[in-house]
């Protein structure tokens, strides 16, 4: 099955790598914006099965756009992709319904342990 995958982070490399990490014998659409707002835009417009989500950004920071999405759809599934590793902001996203939190940068296990977890919630 074909997933709809959002990424969004203002930067194009770190969406670059991410996309190289998911597994090969699958099958994904990425879409891809460069900061909240956008992804928030994007994420009414195409309703993706999974999103993940920098937290900081230009425009909309990453929990703004989280607290939005969520708003909009409360079963978002919304994992968070950050280097910021605080106490504070990783406690802030799961508060706001984040799945979980993929640290920079992300290996492909990583990646692969993310998709495991939200196809588990997709079953839900």
């Amino acid at each position: 099955m074909t997933r709809k995958i959002l990424i969004v982070d203002d930067s194009p490399i770190s969406r670059k790598m991410l996309k190289s990490r998911f597994p090969k014998e699958q099958t994904y659409d990425f879409y891809e914006a460069g900061d909240g707002l956008a992804g928030f835009e994007l994420y009414k417009e195409i309703r993706p099965d999974i999103t993940f989500m920098d937290l900081t950004m230009p425009v909309m920071d990453g929990p703004t756009a989280i607290a939005e999405i969520r708003k909009f759809d409360p079963n978002a599934l919304i994992i968070v992709s950050t280097a910021d590793i605080q106490i504070k902001s990783l406690s802030l996203v799961m508060d706001l319904g984040a799945l979980m939190v993929l640290k920079k940068p992300p290996s492909s296990e990583s990646v692969l342990d993310a998709l495991t977890q939200s196809e588990e919630q997709l079953r839900k």
